[in-house]
C-alpha cells in the first residue's frame, strides 16, 4: 500500500509540475521541444510472426525507425532463416517472397519437442529464439453478436476439456459490401459528354485486419472456457453493417511467457490515456542477437496452431434498434453544374472552370444530364472502387 501512495504522489507531482511550467509560460513564446531519440533511429531488428506447428510460418523482419519518421520501418531483405529442432532435428527453411516477408512450406511439427526460429541476416548478423514449446490451439466454439445500446458487439467462445490451453489470444479480418447510391448514365470523353461505355460496379467489398491486440486467459477458473467474450466493438450505425458484413476470427493459444510479451505490448500502446494508467514499460521478448547480447532485439516467436472460425451478417438480421449509415451520406444530394454541352475554355466563368479541371482530372464525374446542366459529384461517391474492390471475395 505504502508504494502505491508512494507512486501516486510521484504522478501528481508530475503533474502539478507540469501545471506549474504551463501557467509559467503562457505570456511568452512556446517552442517545440524533440528529444534526440525522436529523431535518432537505432534501427533494431524487428521480428514479427510465430511458428505454426500445422501450417506455414510466416515471418516479417524489419528495423526499428524513429519516433518521427514519415514512413514505413524499412524492411530486413535478403535475410536467411530456418525454423530449428532442439536437440540437432531436422531443420525448415523459409523462403522470402516480397522483402522483408518470410514463409515456409506447409509443416506438421512434432507437438512432444520444442522449436526456435534462426535468422542470419544479409551481412552475416546471426540471430535466435529462445526454443518454446508446442501449443495446439482447440477450435473456436462460437463467434456471436448482439448490440447493446450504441454499440455493436462481436463475441467469440471456446474451451479446452485437456486445460493445455488457458492463455490466448485473437485477430481477426473484417470484410464488408459497399454499395455508391449512384449509377453514372454518361461520363466525359473525345471532348464531350457522351453516354456511358461501361458501367460501374454495383458492389464493392472493403477488408479491414484487426490493429488491437485482443487477449484473455483463464487461469483463474475451474475450467479452460472462454464464454461470449467481447472480441470488438462497433458503432451501432456503422456503414460496415449497410449491406452485408464478415469477421474471420483466428483463435490462437499461446505459453504463460508469450501472453505476457503481449499483454505488456498492449498496455503500453493502449492504456497510456490517463493519469492511473501503468507507466511505459520496456518489452523483452524471446529474440537474441548470438554475437552480441546486448543488443535489443524486438520480438516474440511463439509456435502454435491457429483455429479460424467465420460469420456472414447481414442487415435484415439487424434488430429494429440498429440503424446503419450508408458512408455516402455527405455525397447526398448530387451537385448541378453547367453547361450540359462540352467543356468550356478555362476562360470561362467559375463554375465552368470547376466543371473543365473536375472533369479533366477524373477527380468528380458526370451523372446524368438535367434540364440546364449536368449532375455530377467526386469519383469517391460514385466509383465504389475507391473504397474497396470490385473483385468478388471467394468465401463470399
Amino acid at each position: 500500500m505504502t508504494q502505491y501512495w508512494l507512486l501516486l504522489i510521484s504522478r501528481l507531482s508530475l503533474l502539478l509540475l507540469l501545471l506549474v511550467a504551463g501557467l509559467a509560460g503562457l505570456g511568452g513564446c512556446v517552442e517545440p521541444y524533440a528529444p534526440a531519440i525522436i529523431s535518432a533511429p537505432p534501427a533494431y531488428l524487428v521480428v514479427d510472426g510465430f511458428l505454426n506447428p500445422r501450417g506455414v510460418s510466416t515471418i516479417r523482419l524489419s528495423r526499428s525507425a524513429a519516433l518521427d519518421a514519415k514512413t514505413v520501418p524499412p524492411a530486413e531483405a535478403r535475410a536467411t532463416l530456418f525454423i530449428e529442432t532442439q536437440g540437432g532435428g531436422p531443420r525448415y527453411a523459409l523462403t522470402e517472397t516480397t522483402p522483408g516477408t518470410y514463409v515456409s512450406a506447409a509443416l506438421t511439427l512434432d507437438a512432444a519437442r520444442q522449436y526456435r526460429l534462426r535468422i542470419s541476416t544479409r551481412i552475416g548478423r546471426q540471430y535466435a529464439s529462445d526454443f518454446v514449446p508446442v501449443k495446439l490451439t482447440p477450435p473456436v466454439d462460437a463467434v456471436s453478436w448482439g448490440a447493446q445500446g450504441q454499440d455493436f458487439n462481436i463475441y467469440v467462445s471456446a474451451h479446452d476439456d485437456t486445460r493445455n490451453s488457458q492463455y490466448y489470444r485473437w485477430e481477426y479480418d473484417e470484410t464488408w459490401e459497399v454499395s455508391s447510391p449512384y449509377q453514372p448514365l454518361i461520363e466525359y470523353y473525345d471532348g464531350a459528354l457522351r453516354p456511358i461505355r461501361q458501367a460501374f460496379p454495383l458492389v464493392c467489398w472493403s477488408t479491414a485486419s484487426s490493429s488491437r491486440i485482443v487477449l484473455n486467459q483463464t487461469i483463474a477458473l475451474s475450467e479452460d472456457r472462454v464464454t461470449n467474450f467481447r472480441m470488438l466493438t462497433l458503432p451501432a450505425n456503422t456503414s460496415r453493417l449497410a449491406r452485408r458484413y464478415s469477421i474471420l476470427v483466428h483463435q490462437q493459444a499461446l505459453t504463460k511467457a508469450e501472453y505476457a510479451y503481449w499483454d505488456l505490448l498492449r498496455k503500453n500502446t493502449e492504456n497510456i490515456g490517463s493519469l492511473f494508467d501503468p507507466q511505459p514499460s520496456q518489452v523483452t521478448g524471446n529474440m537474441h542477437n548470438l554475437d552480441d547480447g546486448q543488443e535489443p532485439v524486438l520480438g516474440f516467436v511463439g509456435a502454435h496452431s491457429v483455429s479460424d472460425k467465420r460469420i456472414f451478417i447481414s442487415r435484415a438480421e439487424l434488430p429494429a434498434a440498429v440503424v446503419p449509415l450508408s458512408g455516402y451520406e455527405a455525397c447526398l444530394p448530387p451537385d448541378t453544374l453547367k453547361p450540359a454541352s462540352g467543356i468550356p475554355p478555362p476562360t470561362a466563368e467559375d463554375i465552368r472552370l470547376s466543371l473543365f479541371y473536375a472533369f479533366n482530372s477524373q477527380k468528380y464525374l458526370p451523372i446524368e444530364v438535367v434540364p440546364g446542366g449536368v449532375t455530377a459529384k467526386e469519383r469517391d461517391c460514385i466509383d465504389c472502387r475507391t473504397r474497396g474492390t470490385a473483385v468478388r471475395p471467394s468465401f463470399w
